[in-house]
């Protein structure tokens, strides 16, 4: 790995939330049975002609000013030849020297957390093609079926420069492109429902060399560890070749997440494989400045602008600012929250802490926790005022994660409430006290650690409901 350097770029295929198809009213909705959101035009059938969704326009607009891309003036469909069931006219209707949107870049981290600027060649729309559906792995399978409703689902295909040195970078870039698109609306972006889709291009080079290496094209990855994983792979497998004296063969290659490995699906196409021409049923687009400035008044504060003012305006460490502004429904979850309870920071850690951990365990989204920002913003009053401790605060936020309930209720409930009366926290210091001469003498002697000792044994035998500030003060005062 010293001696060589990876070259990669990616291709992003995001769906959009469009109602109807790209060139038809067939249904865009996510399930439903086999085949049953199709029409005659995206089946393709003699006869008839597809018809534009203003709607995907537009969203490829938004989606090139969001990656500071340059919009055409004139843009144009062409058709992409290939022969594949899943491809029911045998072409596809995509762009190809005309794209809607061209010369954009993101700027991301990489594994160093030092400045990575990736390019962003182009942005097309196309329409989808059908899901192949396969009895094991597309290797092995004996037989596949095909549902043709995802057939004309509209696409954006966001391809990048061969920019990123790692898989690290590669996985930030795809990070960082999918919460912007996310703040843009257009697309839901879900993997797992096939909404966001990668393919990534690998070579290896010499590392000094500015001449590229032959690329293999990676699919089937379907998640954000996958497309680490299988670019890992798939660049160890270059150097060993390289290695060997193994010629490497520029062709299409699947992840196999079971084996871990890249296996070879056919060979690369070329451009002028797919016989590309322009599309003779649909008009040219001509987008005029007036479209272009309406797009740009709509577009909504992106991720990187978030997370200035959050720095600017909450005075968040940058690192606090990236994670909440990571997503936006957590960054309205936060503001919604600061909102009612105006402490920023506490905000954040909680957030970044307790929510996101049980997010995590629960393997949920921010959307479907039932604490909600004003409840949250509650428990925090208590603690405030004394009502419960910030480790009882802890079992509190839990219980309310799992019901729902609102934090009076479930102090209430499991009688969580903090003790701050004197007389009472007064009667367990004498307790201790008489239990434990060893560590009072200690403390008397001038071994401040004690001290911590016997709080926690105040703690112990309230059941940690004892008000940690007044027992460290009381029991000051009672050993002099």
């Amino acid at each position: 790995m010293t001696r060589y350097e990876p070259v990669i770029g990616l291709e992003v295929h995001v769906e959009l939330q469009t109602a109807s198809k790209i060139f038809c009213h067939s249904s865009t909705a996510f399930g439903g049975d086999p085949n049953n959101h199709v029409c005659p035009v995206c089946l393709g059938l003699p006869g008839t002609l597809p018809v534009l969704n203003r709607n995907v326009v537009e969203a490829a607009i938004m989606v090139g000013l969001s990656l500071n891309c340059s919009v055409a003036r004139f843009c144009k469909f062409d058709r992409k030849h290939y022969f594949y069931p899943d491809l029911p006219k045998n072409y596809q209707i995509s762009q190809y020297d005309l794209p809607i949107a061209y010369d954009g870049y993101l700027d991301v981290e990489d594994e160093d957390g030092q400045p990575v600027r990736i390019g962003i060649t182009r942005v097309h729309m196309e329409e989808d093609a059908g899901k192949l559906l396969h009895q094991g792995t597309i290797a092995t399978t004996p037989y596949s079926l095909v549902d043709y409703n995802r057939t004309g689902v509209p696409l954006l295909e966001i391809v990048s420069e061969p920019d990123m040195r790692s898989p690290q970078e590669a996985r930030a870039y795809l990070d960082k492109l999918k919460t912007i698109i996310q703040y843009t609306g257009v697309s839901d972006c879900r993997m797992e429902e096939g909404s966001l889709r990668c393919d990534a291009n690998v070579s290896v080079r010499v590392r000094g060399s500015d001449t590229f290496g032959t690329k293999t094209e990676i699919k089937n990855m379907n998640s954000f560890r996958a497309l680490q994983k299988a670019v890992q792979y798939e660049i160890e497998r270059q150097i060993e070749c390289l290695e060997t004296g193994e010629r490497i063969v520029q062709e299409t290659r699947t992840w196999d997440e079971t084996r871990g490995v890249t296996l070879s699906m056919r060979s690369k196409e070329e451009a002028h494989d797919y016989r590309y021409f322009p599309e003779p049923d649909l008009v040219p687009i001509v987008i005029s400045p007036l479209w272009i400035e309406e797009i740009t008044q709509q577009l909504p504060e992106l991720p990187d602008a978030r997370c200035c003012r959050y720095m600017d305006a909450y005075k968040l460490p940058a690192y606090d600012a990236g994670v909440l502004t990571s997503s936006k429904e957590l960054g309205n979850y936060f503001e919604e929250c600061v909102s009612l309870y105006p402490q920023p920071k506490t905000v954040s850690n909680w957030l970044m802490g307790e929510l996101l951990r049980l997010l995590n365990d629960t393997n949920s989204e921010i959307g479907e926790a039932r604490v909600r920002p004003a409840q949250l913003a509650g428990m925090l009053a208590l603690i405030d005022k004394g009502t419960i401790s910030g480790k009882l605060a802890k079992e509190v936020f839990e219980e309310m994660f799992r019901t729902g309930k609102d934090a009076q209720a479930v102090v209430k409930e499991k009688g969580l409430e903090q003790i701050s009366d004197e007389a009472s926290i007064n009667a367990v210091i004498e307790q201790v006290i008489a239990d434990h001469p060893g560590p009072v003498s200690d403390y008397r002697a001038g071994k401040e650690r004690a001290l911590g000792f016997m709080v926690g044994q105040v703690m112990k035998l309230t059941r940690g409901k004892a008000n940690p500030g007044l027992v460290n003060r009381l029991l000051k005062d009672r050993l002099g």
